[in-house]
């Protein structure tokens, strides 16, 4: 236990480290966009500092874990900055720039860049614990189960941003909804596939005796279905964006299934336009 929470301390310390070298950055470039950009990179960088210092767990699941995760954060933060690049500050952030005025520069630090590093450090407690154990040494259904549900994740939030992106880029569907693909079955493919690849972490985590760390993909989970994802996006979306309602009335928000029946036959709207990184 003692070696455990030396290393997680450790692994804290870092990530604290990294986030306040950001929010200085963030401060000189007017930008705290920047900190969604690292989120990802941010679990990579944590996984790869737990596999150094877990000398004695089991080394294939060591090397499982640190790949899906180095995939999944690095794919994430390249993808968070070619969407943002050249667009300037997210619009969350400049509501909260203007509402907080001068102490703008140490309010982002806590409830941007100490938040997130918190929330970061929280949540990749399976990363740590699939890999420090070394009383499971062989793979079990759990590692495969596991590693399954992480790539229906991956299918599901690669794809999904792969589909919106290349839907984006035709100037025929300006003004659209993407309700075809992986987003005809949920509003939110890539929220969902975030999800589902860290219970995929969890069962791996769960094969080396953490069935404790559950808390973290339920905390992912609600952060994603009712914080900063699904809920945030459609608060506004569903009021302001033409079609937006006849789609949210047809489509799951976020648990993948097959379309409903529109109660409107007659009425075939499907348009409305969007900035942010969801349908």
């Amino acid at each position: 236990m003692v070696e455990f929470l030396s290393i997680y301390g450790t692994a804290g310390l870092a990530i604290l480290g990294f986030m306040v070298a950001l929010w200085l950055l963030s401060l000189r470039l007017k930008d705290a966009s920047i900190v969604d950009i690292f989120w990802g990179t941010g679990f990579v960088i944590t996984t790869w500092i737990f596999f150094l210092l877990t000398p004695d767990g089991f080394l294939p699941r060591k090397l499982l874990v640190v790949t899906l995760t180095s995939i999944w954060g690095l794919r994430l933060s390249i993808y968070i900055f070619l969407r943002n690049r050249g667009r300037g500050e997210d619009f969350r952030y400049q509501k909260w720039r203007q509402e907080s005025g001068h102490n703008w520069w140490w309010y982002s630090f806590f409830k941007v860049f100490a938040l997130q590093g918190f929330l970061m450090w929280l949540i990749s407690i399976p990363l740590l614990t699939a890999q420090v154990s070394s009383t499971v040494q062989t793979f079990t259904w759990l590692d495969i189960l596991g590693a399954v549900a992480w790539v229906v994740g991956f299918i599901f939030e690669a794809g999904g941003d792969w589909q919106l992106s290349r839907f984006k880029t035709n100037p025929e569907n300006k003004g659209k909804v993407l309700n075809r693909g992986l987003w005809r079955y949920t509003r939110h493919p890539n929220y969902f596939g975030d999800a589902a690849q860290w219970w995929g972490f969890f069962l791996i985590a769960a094969a080396a005796g953490g069935y404790w760390t559950i808390y973290s993909p339920i905390l992912m989970t609600l952060l994603l279905r009712n914080v900063s994802g699904v809920s945030m996006l459609e608060r506004t979306l569903k009021d302001t964006k033409p079609g937006y309602k006849e789609y949210i009335e047809n489509t799951n928000a976020f648990f993948p299934w097959f379309p409903r029946q529109p109660k409107n036959p007659g009425n075939k709207s499907s348009e409305r336009k969007t900035k942010n990184d969801s349908n």
